[in-house]
Parts: structure tokens; C-alpha cells; sequence
């Protein structure tokens, strides 16, 4: 009877040793650098949308968070605390019958963004065949939410009440989605192609839509359970690379904002002020956070006019995020203005105002990586600034037209390198 004893304890220890360990990495995957988002007992690392607390439908069972269904369109969404750039996420899902959830990324908290999903992407999570409303394609599992659609040759899923596997990869603006082990999509953001889909469909009032380099993970509770486990993330590099933010041609790459003019000629960038005599903006398509840039300006009439960095424009052509001055002699050219809140931050020092040369060719030199921004006006530095705030900012690089009329500035050569 001993020796039957041990040999079931024996064979007891191996079976057990057999069984799957929900929520815990490997050595392999440590040392490959994956974390856990979630430690299989808390909420601890997730916090409302906006928020600074957990108060959404969400809890933990059985070693899953679990969105409770109570949740809507407006509201039941989870975030993390951490933000991530490029990045291999995988996560474990189950879904209720006719479920409907979804695993976003790259979104932005702020509060003139009432839902996460009008800045960050979607891999969306539903359960096709039992939802009650019929769906379009764009709305199916697997999808980049109304943007791109999975090979449905490749997926092989798992019924509502059956675990299944997804992972997004996001590597410097390549794309894929990824269900049970199996790649069913892939694409490139920030093309040519990419612009087109999001302003002509869903997105085309959505001009923040899928343009943040980073941001927070976010989880959706869409009036039905869905639990998940296993969530993990491991970093990918950011690569630097050389941008021409102006071709000399046409202004392809940028989007204007308000009535005044910018326009193209003899292969200058030309902006004037227009009839309204309003402030006007012409931002980047793409968000740029870390970067090292050079422009070329030439004041012509009134010089009034800045160079944002991580701005985003709100509606009724509002830009938040901060200037590098560019104005007429004794104004600040070069110095760091915050367009909500603080307005300076440092004014110019008094014996660099004569560096610039008005009427003439100048050369700002713009220097921003974490929270660090340093400008230099034809070859002097101006400024050299940490600042928390923005530190914490991404977004657009925009140039400005002040209100007032009279204003005619030209540009040329801005060129960038991403760090």
C-alpha cells in the first residue's frame, strides 16, 4: 500500500505539472522581454478611460478579467497605466454568445476625447455568427476596426464560449493581426493608402484617428461578458529615419486648418494671411514626438508666425500643444510658448533677439526628444528646456499664420530626422 501511495502521488505531481499556468511567463519569455498586464488575481495596472481609478464594469474571475456586459459605447472602457510604442501584444480571449468587445491600442486620454476609440485602433472581438444585428465587413472579428480586413481563408476560430488566441504586432507603422497562431492580416499605417481609408470612411471625422506613435492599451465592454487572460507585451525598437516634410511641389503630407492661405510657389511653401484675417494652421499629416528639425523662413510684411511641436488641432481651428516662435525683431523668435495654460515658458534672452534676420533667410533648428526641447535661430541657441508637460505631449508639427492680417511668411528646406 506504501509504494501505491507514492506511485500515485508520483503520477499526481506529473499530471499537475502537465497543466497550463494561466497568467505567468516562462524564462524564455522573460528573458525575451515580455511582461504580464495582468497578474491573474487583480486589476492592478488598469484604470479607467480618462480616469484615474478603476470604477469601470470590470473584476476579476477565475484568473481573468472579465468586462461584466454593462458597458456601452460611451462608457466600460480599461486602459493601462503604461503606454507603449512599438510592441508584440498576445491575450487570451473567450467571448458570450453574440459578444462584442475589443482590444485597442496607441490611445490617447485627453478629455476632448470622449471614447478611446476616435484615436486608437482596433482589433475587434466579436462573435459573428450569433450577434444580433447584421454586420458589415468592417465590423467583423479580426478586422482593423473599419479600416482593414482579415483573410478569412486563415482564421480559424473558436466558438462564444471557447478560449481563443489573438496578437497584434506593431513595428514602427507595420501592422498584423494575428488569431490562433495564424497572421490574417497585415497592412502599413500612415501611407498614402492608409490617409485614404481613414478620411474617406468612419475616421473622416476623426482627424486624431490612429495617429499617436504611442499610447495606452485599451480594453472595451460592449454590453457583453468577455473575459481575458494571458495578457502580455514585450517592446520593439523605434527606428530613426529622414523625413522632407516639403517637397517643393504641392503640400501632399500636410492638412490645413481655417481660411488662410498656404500655398506653393517657385518651390517655396507661401503662407498669408486670407480675407478673415484669422489664426490658420498647416499641420502634418502624421504625428512626429522625437525628432530634430530644420526649416528655412523669410518674414515678408508682418513675420508673425511659430512652429508647433506634438500639437493637435480641436475643433473651430484651435491648436493645443506648443509654439517655437517665429515674429518680427525684439519679439521672441525662437522662444517656447504653450498655446493653453501657461502661454511662456521662456521668453527669448534679451542678446539673441538680434539673430534674426528679418526680411532675409533665417534657419530654425528645433531639437525635441522626451522632455527635453532645445531651438537654435541661425546657428545661436535660444532655448534649452526640460519640461515635464511636455514631455507627457505628442502629436502634429504645424505651421501658424497669427490673426490680425498682413501676414506673408515663406519656407522651404524642412527637413527632419526621427529619434
Amino acid at each position: 500500500m506504501k509504494h501505491l501511495i507514492i506511485l500515485l502521488s508520483t503520477t499526481t505531481l506529473i499530471l499537475c505539472g502537465c497543466v497550463q499556468q494561466h497568467n505567468r511567463l516562462s524564462k524564455d519569455e522573460r528573458a525575451a522581454g515580455w511582461t504580464l498586464l495582468f497578474d491573474g488575481t487583480s486589476m492592478n495596472g488598469w484604470r479607467d478611460y480618462n480616469g484615474n481609478s478603476l470604477t469601470a464594469p470590470w473584476h476579476v474571475v477565475d484568473g481573468c478579467i472579465q468586462a461584466k456586459g454593462l458597458g456601452g459605447d460611451a462608457d466600460g472602457y480599461i486602459v493601462t497605466e503604461e503606454q507603449f510604442e512599438n510592441f508584440e501584444l498576445s491575450w487570451d480571449w473567450k467571448l458570450s454568445k453574440g459578444g462584442n468587445s475589443g482590444m485597442l491600442y496607441h490611445v490617447v486620454e485627453r478629455p476632448m476625447f470622449p471614447v478611446p476609440y476616435v484615436t486608437g485602433p482596433e482589433y475587434q472581438l466579436i462573435d459573428d455568427d450569433n450577434f444580433e444585428y447584421p454586420l458589415e465587413e468592417w465590423q467583423k472579428l479580426g478586422v482593423d476596426y473599419a479600416m482593414h480586413l482579415p483573410d478569412k481563408n486563415l482564421m480559424n476560430v473558436h466558438p462564444a464560449g471557447e478560449w481563443n488566441n489573438s496578437k497584434i504586432v506593431f513595428d514602427n507603422g507595420h501592422v498584423e493581426h494575428w488569431l490562433n497562431g495564424v497572421k490574417i492580416l497585415e497592412f502599413e499605417a500612415w501611407t498614402d493608402d492608409w490617409f485614404q481609408r481613414k478620411n474617406s470612411g468612419k475616421w473622416a471625422n476623426a482627424p486624431e484617428y490612429g495617429l499617436a506613435k504611442k499610447g495606452v492599451l485599451c480594453l472595451q465592454d460592449h454590453g457583453s461578458p468577455a473575459s481575458f487572460r494571458n495578457l502580455k507585451i514585450r517592446p520593439l525598437p523605434r527606428k530613426t529615419k529622414e523625413v522632407e516634410l516639403f517637397n517643393g511641389v504641392d503640400l501632399k503630407g500636410w492638412e490645413a486648418f481655417g481660411t488662410e492661405l498656404w500655398y506653393v510657389q517657385d518651390g517655396l511653401l507661401i503662407c498669408e494671411s486670407g480675407p478673415d484675417k484669422e489664426y490658420g494652421y498647416l499641420a502634418t499629416r502624421e504625428y512626429y514626438d522625437d525628432f530634430d528639425l530644420t526649416v528655412e523662413f523669410k518674414q515678408q510684411a508682418d513675420g508673425n508666425s511659430g512652429v508647433f511641436i506634438r500639437s493637435f488641432i480641436e475643433k473651430g481651428v484651435r491648436i493645443n500643444g506648443w509654439q517655437v516662435e517665429v515674429a518680427p525683431l525684439n519679439q521672441h523668435t525662437g522662444s517656447i510658448y504653450e498655446s493653453y495654460g501657461r502661454g511662456w515658458i521662456t521668453p527669448i534672452p534679451n542678446d539673441t533677439e538680434n539673430a534674426l534676420q528679418y526680411g532675409d533667410w533665417n534657419t530654425l533648428r528645433i531639437k525635441v526628444q522626451g522632455d527635453n526641447i532645445t531651438s537654435w535661430l541661425n546657428g545661436l541657441e535660444v532655448v534649452n528646456l526640460r519640461d515635464e508637460k511636455i514631455g507627457a505631449g505628442q502629436g502634429r508639427i504645424a505651421l501658424q499664420i497669427h490673426d490680425g492680417g498682413g501676414i506673408k511668411i515663406l519656407w522651404r528646406n524642412l527637413r527632419l530626422m526621427t529619434l
